[in-house]
């Protein structure tokens, strides 16, 4: 497959080496690589005291049931080649950028206690309709621009809501989001601080989604050929636990979808 002259350059596939940030890049260096390996998925399970209180409704520390069934913990999934830690906080990532709505539900959970984690910052970042990502464009230069990006904190009940675009897509992968999150940091000044990350991985899309997406603008002036996620070597690693379940905001589809997904994880792990 070859890229086309537009697009950024494809991400790696499992067992392979990351793809560089192109050359030049003054921004900062990609740090973690997984290779799409999938680390730490054995399930958890519920103990014996949340089995029983699951089996009785009116007990108080019955966990809610959509949270208990994902007391699983999320694969890790490769950072990737374009992540920037800008950590800024903000719940509108747009910045004008053209596509079909998306408000984007993260659930994060803490697998030990099937508990929602609040005040967890989640950090996502994506490709715009034509593939490309902020701060990298083909030709290695690295133009000081956000768009895509931002750090929501979880609320009382473990949810960080973004409001974004759904993305495109580029040679060689699957439609997908990027996320972190990471604990035990403080905000200032519109920024996250500190803290560590406790978790790298990807949101996939339902295909039947992403066929009708494409047909839209500005997605259908995406001439690089799109990867399914049956075919995405990187997907096939634990991708279909965070597939995102989504819901479509009336009849039109350019009038938006909602996706959610819970991420289950061990907030002081370091992965």
């Amino acid at each position: 497959m070859t890229d086309t002259p537009h697009l950024n350059s494809a991400e790696p596939e499992r067992g392979s080496e990351p793809v560089a940030p192109p050359a030049g890049a003054t921004r900062r260096s990609v740090i973690a690589t997984l290779g799409g390996a999938t680390l730490g998925v054995a399930a958890l399970g519920l103990t014996a005291a949340q089995a029983t209180a699951a089996a009785e409704p009116n007990t108080a520390t019955q966990p809610p049931a959509r949270l208990a069934a994902a007391c699983v913990l999320t694969p890790e999934q490769t950072e990737g080649p374009y992540y920037l830690d800008l950590e800024t906080v903000r719940k509108n990532i747009t910045e004008g950028k053209a596509g079909v709505p998306l408000t984007l539900r993260v659930t994060v959970v803490d697998t030990a206690t099937c508990s929602p984690l609040p005040n967890t910052a989640v950090d996502i970042w994506h490709c715009d309709a034509l593939g490309v990502y902020s701060g990298y464009v083909a030709g290695g230069s690295t133009p000081d621009t956000t768009f895509l990006r931002g750090v929501q904190l979880t609320d009382s009940t473990g949810v960080a809501e973004f409001a974004t675009v759904y993305p495109g897509w580029y040679v060689g992968r699957a439609l997908h989001i990027h996320v972190k999150t990471h604990a035990g940091g403080t905000v200032s000044n519109g920024t996250y601080h500190g803290g560590h990350v406790s978790h790298t991985g990807q949101l996939y899309f339902p295909e039947t989604y992403n066929t009708k997406v494409a047909a839209l603008a500005p997605y259908r002036s995406n001439s690089a050929t799109r990867t399914l996620n049956a075919r995405d070597g990187i997907y096939r690693n634990g991708g279909s636990s965070t597939l995102l379940t989504l819901t479509q905001m009336g009849s039109d589809l350019g009038k938006g979808v909602i996706g959610t997904v819970v991420l289950g994880i061990r907030p002081a792990a370091t992965p």
